[in-house]
């Protein structure tokens, strides 16, 4: 006789493995541990099979016997329901290799190695935050501009206009690259010129002013956190470097010979190695710091462990805690700092400061400067630009601040 749903609810296993039958081949597998699933014995080709049907209670008896009706019905027109059950999982694997998600992490994986931490962290946020909830599961090849734009339309809704162009390019490199690799015909992003808000262009806030540089600087001296987060934010203005350069700086990359600091390529931007004359100002506040982290891998070593650089937000949060918001300096402003006090009120060459800000710089024939160009001037001009600091400090003290050019 035909199972019952109380029957099925209420059997008991017993020492061995033991099975109640339904009809039709369909029964009900019990095992010892209490585990109960639903079988179907069919025979294809003269040969003995059985078919997996779930598990009890995911898998009620209404629901087993219409699965069990469907593979008879296959039995019954000549298909063998097992080798169907095998398509049907190749193919659901076939497709989620060939989703959004699946080729965006291996785009990640392949292209993405070589970035910094923070660019990393971003896009990979940029993926599992926004792309992947709307598209993840989506063929890659079958979606279209509209349906991407409706995803990059609700970030624009939250207000990250910034965020919503920036995402669109991370969506953009994923499918050039299931194009490259054979899983999509086109990037359907490059139809979207134009159809998103025009991003504001953000300028980091600065301090140009001198008198108001010397009296940060005065307020910067008296900071009273760690001595990490201290050095690391007296030198940012003297170095002028990307903030995270800065706090990823590694001992081994101090060449005290020589007194300068040699960043790597695969920690720039531009993917550059690039050179930093350090000041004798820079160099005292490094040597103080090898004194208390010298024997470990960073300069300005996590709070939470020396495997790691300090925190981004160390400097940031060292400057709000003197009063400083993030509409007046950020670390990155300092940059904008040199770069406009170095040319407008020291006069140095444009190219030099270009150069020791490490953006791409090119001589009249268009050929891109190599890292130790101009390296003596740079040198100087370092030197001049952490005295003109020292000067605005002093000034700032005595209540009046002179603006003058230094080490020329």
């Amino acid at each position: 006789m035909p199972l019952t749903a109380t029957e099925v609810k209420e059997a008991k296993p017993l020492e061995k493995p033991r099975k109640l039958a339904d009809g039709g081949g369909l029964y009900l597998l019990l095992q010892p541990n209490g585990a109960k699933y639903w079988r179907y014995k069919y025979r294809f080709g003269g040969k003995e099979k059985t078919l997996a049907l779930g598990v009890y209670p995911e898998v009620s008896l209404k629901a087993a016997r219409q699965t069990h009706q469907k593979a008879r019905d296959q039995l019954a027109n000549g298909i063998d329901p097992g080798e169907v059950r095998k398509v049907e999982k190749l193919t659901r694997h076939l497709a989620a290799a060939e989703s959004f998600e699946a080729v965006a992490r291996e785009w990640f994986a392949a292209k993405m190695i070589d970035k910094s931490e923070s660019h990393r962290k971003r896009t990979l946020s940029a993926l599992e935050k926004d792309l992947f909830p709307a598209l993840g599961n989506r063929p890659i090849a079958a979606i279209t501009a509209p349906e991407l734009l409706a995803t990059l339309r609700r970030i624009e809704s939250r207000g990250a206009v910034e965020s919503a162009h920036r995402t669109k390019q991370t969506a953009g490199q994923v499918f050039r690259y299931a194009v490259s690799t054979g899983r999509a015909e086109r990037d359907p992003s490059g139809d979207l010129k134009g159809a998103l808000r025009n991003a504001k262009k953000r300028h980091h806030p600065a301090i140009i002013d001198p008198a108001e540089l010397g009296h940060l600087l005065i307020a910067m001296e008296s900071f009273t956190g760690t001595p990490v987060v201290k050095t690391a934010l007296l030198l940012s203005p003297l170095l002028f470097q990307r903030p995270g350069e800065i706090r990823a700086m590694e001992w081994t990359e101090v060449n005290w010979e020589e007194s300068r600091w040699e960043i790597p390529a695969e920690k720039m931007k531009m993917r550059q190695p690039h050179i930093v004359p350090l000041c004798k100002q820079a160099l005292a506040l490094l040597e103080e710091m090898h004194r208390l982290t010298g024997r470990g891998k960073y300069v300005f070593p996590s709070a939470r462990g020396a495997s790691r650089c300090m925190s981004e937000n160390g400097v940031r949060t060292a400057l709000r805690t003197l009063g400083y918001d993030n509409e007046t300096i950020t670390p990155h402003g300092f940059r904008a700092t040199a770069r406009t006090l170095l040319d407008e009120v020291l006069g140095y060459r444009v190219d030099w400061i270009e150069h020791q800000l490490a953006h791409a710089v090119r001589d009249a024939n268009g050929r891109a400067y190599n890292r130790t160009s101009h390296l003596k001037d740079r040198t100087k001009m370092m030197q001049g630009w952490a005295e003109y600091l020292d000067n605005l400090k002093a000034q700032a003290r005595a209540g009046n601040v002179i603006a003058a050019k230094f080490g020329k």
